[in-house]
């Protein structure tokens, strides 16, 4: 072992995902090649809500190589508009927007019964964790930070899937009768 490789064997850093991942995402490179791969069902629509075209442009390479339909948004305006016209399996939303941010959208998406039912995963390049802590309290299903990797985007993709490889939120009890839960 060189010089250099013991250093960087010492000092490497360790990667800390941003949000918990399924633990498979997370095994060793030849591990996760042989494990199979759960996936959205072919033509699956993704809205991605972002105002950096180089982000948009990353996701939606992903998740079209994948087989996903995209549509797209560079404000939260926008993208609230497209979420309740187009009807997205999955959005990905952005925090730090121009105009309205990524927790009023996340708040309009989830008040309007058309999209409330709509899996979110929120975005930041910030390592806040108020940040996932409010994400999360006010409707969002998972949490990712910038930058990140095809693989991770999968990984919290796999989460929402239901039986029919649909992205699905998991039903939320009404708060004034907790005995119904929303369709």
């Amino acid at each position: 072992m060189g010089l250099f490789d013991q250093f960087r064997s010492i000092f490497a850093k360790a990667e800390v995902p941003s949000a918990p991942v399924a633990e498979e995402a997370l095994v060793q490179p030849q591990d996760r090649r042989a494990r199979e791969r759960v996936n959205a069902r072919e033509g699956t629509r993704a809205l991605l809500i972002d105002d950096s075209p180089t982000i948009i442009a990353a996701l939606k390479k992903f998740l079209r190589s994948a087989g996903y339909i995209t549509l797209e948004a560079l404000d939260a305006e926008r993208g609230v508009e497209l979420a309740r016209t187009e009807k997205p399996e999955l959005i990905f939303l952005d925090i730090v927007l121009p105009g309205m941010n990524g927790f009023a959208a996340l708040r309009a998406l989830r008040r309007d019964p058309e999209t409330r039912d709509i899996p979110v995963i929120m975005m930041s390049g910030n390592e806040q964790a108020t940040e996932q802590f409010f994400g999360t309290r006010i409707g969002a299903d998972d949490f990712m930070k910038k930058p990140f990797s095809r693989i991770e985007v999968f990984a919290r993709i796999e989460r929402l899937l239901d039986e029919n490889l649909v992205p699905r939120r998991l039903p939320v009890l009404d708060k004034e009768n907790p005995a119904q839960v929303p369709s």
